[in-house]
């Protein structure tokens, strides 16, 4: 999967959490939580989404990379480079 297509997963899976949020002027570099209204349950639906999804086991000590679209996208990378989009 490339970044691309990892970053619209993660706006996907946003959309699902938040859906009165306007992901449109999302800034990649800025924290989620510094533009959108996310709680730590959301944040956890998150990490349950990518598990579901495409099977991806993101350690807790490992919550901290998933802070901004960049970080996130970066982490997920090399766990997610094999796995054709759904």
């Amino acid at each position: 999967m490339s970044p691309g297509e990892i970053r619209q997963v993660i706006l996907d899976i946003l959309d699902q959490i938040a859906p009165d949020e306007d992901l449109s002027d999302l800034q990649d570099s800025k924290p989620f939580r510094e533009q959108m209204e996310l709680d730590s349950m959301d944040f956890l639906d998150i990490v349950m989404e990518l598990r579901k999804q495409y099977r991806v086991q993101i350690p807790e000590e490992d919550y901290p990379a998933l802070a901004s679209m960049d970080s996130t996208v970066e982490y997920l990378k090399p766990k997610l480079e094999d796995v054709p989009k759904r």
